[in-house]
């Protein structure tokens, strides 16, 4: 099979395809014929070696996937040959034509669910999910603020917020971003690479402040969001494209707000009944029909290196997969 392998800790461009040897489904697992493989941030972290999971080189990047079973190992029930599923093959080896992913990882995708919307669903969506429902437990008529909604994370949780009943301000650097997030649900935009972000939030609030803060971004703009919140609001912290942010404390105590951490990855281990129902959920949700995520662009295997340059340089607006 053809696959994107990182030889050594680097830039994208370091990254090749290469020819190696196809996946057997061990004990547990399945194997499954990818058709589209969801580009995260993480993975930009992956290869240079950054993030808090770590991989040994040589290693194929990539995680979450959707495409075809083509073998069944032993001992796993619930799944066939032919099935179309989503699958989780952990923080590598899903930039390939094929990927082993254990079964407990893996699920049945409804006849109508596209695979590149569906991969990627625990990592966008599942943030996202995690966060608005069971974190932050956001309610119909609360308003959130959404920080780098334009990436896949940020629009998931657009989306999430409008199906849940909140009020959704999108914050974002770009006005095309913002112009597809207004097509996806959101209320009101505010552009922060030109806008005051705190004065903006607390403005379109009446001066109220907004009742949760979803922060995929950090870096100056947490302080900026932490400072429009409302009287007992929920900020939640997802991640930190624009760096980890020094935020003064006493923010909190002046507005009895709660600054909650968001951590997918581990709740997935530690809460495995969480995870599932999580699942449930937004399978269910694709189903019905109430959400449809967006996918702006997809790449080749060999463009692969190309799709995690767009991502470090954050000119990918929502989500896009690698297709082999």
């Amino acid at each position: 099979m053809k696959a994107v392998v990182c030889s050594k800790f680097g830039p994208p461009e370091a990254l090749s395809v290469e020819e190696m040897p196809d996946p057997t489904a061990g004990e547990g697992q399945i194997v499954i014929d990818v058709d589209s493989a969801a580009v995260t941030f993480p993975d930009t972290l992956m290869i240079e070696d950054k993030y808090q999971f770590k991989a040994t080189p040589p290693f194929i990047p990539g995680g979450e996937v959707a495409g075809i079973v083509s073998e069944v190992g032993a001992g796993v029930t619930g799944f066939s040959v032919g099935d179309r599923v989503t699958g989780s093959a952990g923080i590598t080896g899903g930039f390939a034509e094929k990927v082993a992913v254990g079964a407990a990882s893996s699920r049945v995708l409804p006849d109508d669910a596209g695979f590149a919307e569906s991969t990627g669903m625990l990592y966008a969506y599942g943030t996202g999910y995690y966060g608005l429902k069971f974190r932050g437990e956001l309610q119909p008529g609360e308003t959130l603020l959404v920080l780098g909604a334009g990436g896949s994370v940020g629009m998931a949780a657009v989306e999430l917020g409008k199906l849940m009943g909140a009020r959704v301000i999108a914050a974002a650097s770009r006005d095309d971003k913002l112009a597809l997030c207004k097509e996806r649900g959101a209320d009101e935009v505010i552009n922060y690479s030109t806008e005051n972000l705190k004065e903006r939030a607390k403005e379109l609030t009446g001066g109220q402040g907004v009742n949760v803060v979803y922060d995929a971004v950090g870096g100056d703009y947490a302080e900026q969001a932490l400072r429009a919140i409302a009287w007992g609001g929920r900020f939640l912290v997802i991640g930190f494209t624009a760096g980890i942010p020094a935020v003064p404390f006493n923010l909190a105590l002046l507005k009895s707000c709660q600054i909650i951490g968001v951590f997918l990855g581990a709740m997935v281990s530690r809460e495995p009944e969480t995870k599932d129902a999580i699942e449930s959920d937004l399978l269910g949700f694709m189903a019905s029909g109430e959400l449809r995520p967006h996918i702006s662009q997809r790449y080749s295997l060999e463009d692969a290196p190309k799709a995690l340059r767009h991502m470090i340089d954050r000119k990918l607006v929502g989500k896009v997969v690698v297709a082999p």
